[in-house]
């Protein structure tokens, strides 16, 4: 396994590090036109074209979508039937997932003006929400977590998950996360037909006002696809964690820290910055020995070799320069002072402060959504989260008093565009 060493005395380091952090988010235009026609035969034929193509990719046989349809039963037979350890472990997480999400509930709000003109805002949740999981080399029952439970406390009245399951066969921690979140309904479809079903109705599956969940490349596709008929949370990329290190933590930590992001994928990305050279060197030296008791050491490996690096700044106020250059998904604060620290830190997804915290913790059970934002989107987005399944209305209550000011007001700059309706319309309102 080679690991890239780079330091920021190097000449060329700005356009090295830009090389780094490069990344083809272009959609791959076969893939593009697959997508597409997929979804306009689920518009096309609803249930018959989801059950298809269910069948042709994930190899099974069912004969209607009802068959693809777990019950609240089998849901619960799911968390019941779970060893003891992955239950309790499952509704720890699950618990402080929905304990973080409830405060951010955002409620409604209005004032009242000294003419009795009424103004605010109306929160409301949405109706329906389709939640796609992954199935097929790996399960995450935790993405069930992090993206039902927010929309459950948000006060969604529907939740449908679809999750593919290849050759029939269903995972059980997946399912108990289902019943643990309160998910509504769930399909054992996946791929760009359930992307189409959520989006557009089927005779079966409903119609949804907005698609959350990960993906592979034709999910991502499909949720481009079908965004403006639904809402979408995000077409994220693969995973990343930039760690910044004072070079006092113990190095075998650091190097399974790494680890934890390349393990994902061989695309995902994971950077040391530290103004320590020994320390790199040691942080380098366990990654060799530690890669090789990793079962997914392949991927570690070409994630690692391909776009993984140690950075050597001058000092830790570089190092969060860089940082905030990168807005990483996952950003380690392994320092002594992070919270002082945290607070120069402008673009980053999740903010993981002190040796102590792992990244894995948020992956799982810390609490705060591990839905995050990618390929340095972290520069305008946000973690997903309660606010993602709320909308807002605009409340607005004109009293006749106010109507006189205001009236005047909108006709002088609706005369100003040309839009002598819209002057009329609160002319009208004048008194006379």
């Amino acid at each position: 396994m080679d690991i890239r060493r780079l330091s920021t005395t190097d000449q060329n380091f700005d356009e090295a590090l830009k090389a780094l952090l490069a990344f083809e988010t272009a959609q791959d235009d076969r893939i593009d036109v697959v997508v597409a026609n997929i979804l306009k035969d689920v518009k096309t034929r609803g249930d018959a074209a989801v059950l298809e193509y269910t069948n042709r990719f994930d190899n099974t046989n069912a004969t209607s979508l009802a068959e693809l349809e777990v019950s609240q039963a089998e849901l619960q037979a799911a968390l019941t039937g779970l060893p003891l350890d992955q239950r309790e472990a499952l509704q720890a997480a699950a618990g402080r997932v929905r304990t973080y999400h409830k405060k951010q509930v955002m409620p409604s709000w209005n004032y009242t003006e000294d003419d009795g003109t009424l103004l605010g805002q109306q929160v409301t949740a949405l109706d329906r929400v389709g939640l796609y999981v992954p199935g097929g080399k790996a399960a995450y029952p935790s993405s069930v977590l992090m993206n039902a439970i927010p929309a459950k406390v948000a006060g969604v009245q529907e939740l449908i998950m679809v999750v593919p399951t290849p050759n029939g066969e269903k995972n059980a921690l997946v399912l108990a996360a289902a019943a643990i979140s309160g998910v509504d309904r769930v399909f054992c479809i996946g791929g760009a037909q359930a992307v189409g079903a959520l989006a557009y109705g089927t005779e079966t599956v409903p119609q949804v006002d907005k698609v959350t969940g990960p993906g592979n490349a034709y999910v991502a596709a499909a949720k481009r696809r079908v965004f403006g008929v639904v809402g979408i949370d995000m077409v994220a990329g693969p995973s990343e964690i930039l760690v910044i290190c004072d070079g006092k933590t113990d190095p075998d930590w650091i190097a399974m820290d790494l680890f934890s992001q390349a393990e994902h994928d061989e695309l995902a990305q994971s950077i040391l910055l530290c103004p320590d050279a020994d320390f790199l060197d040691e942080v380098a030296a366990s990654m060799q020995r530690l890669v090789e008791e990793m079962p997914r050491k392949a991927i570690i490996s070409t994630s690692i070799t391909d776009r993984g690096a140690l950075i050597l700044v001058k000092d830790l106020d570089e190092a969060i320069e860089i940082s905030n250059y990168i807005a990483p998904e996952h950003l380690e604060l392994s320092i002594e002072n992070p919270i002082e620290t945290s607070k120069k830190i402008k673009h980053a997804g999740a903010i993981f402060m002190g040796r102590d915290t792992c990244e894995a913790l948020g992956d799982y059970c810390a609490g705060p959504n591990h839905v995050l934002p990618t390929s340095r989107t972290a520069r305008f987005s946000s973690p997903l989260g309660v606010y993602d399944f709320q909308k807002r209305s605009s409340l607005i209550m004109v009293s006749n008093e106010g109507a006189q000011k205001l009236g005047k007001i909108a006709s002088t700059l609706a005369h100003g565009e040309s839009l002598q309706a819209h002057a009329r319309s609160a002319e009208y309102r004048l008194k006379k």
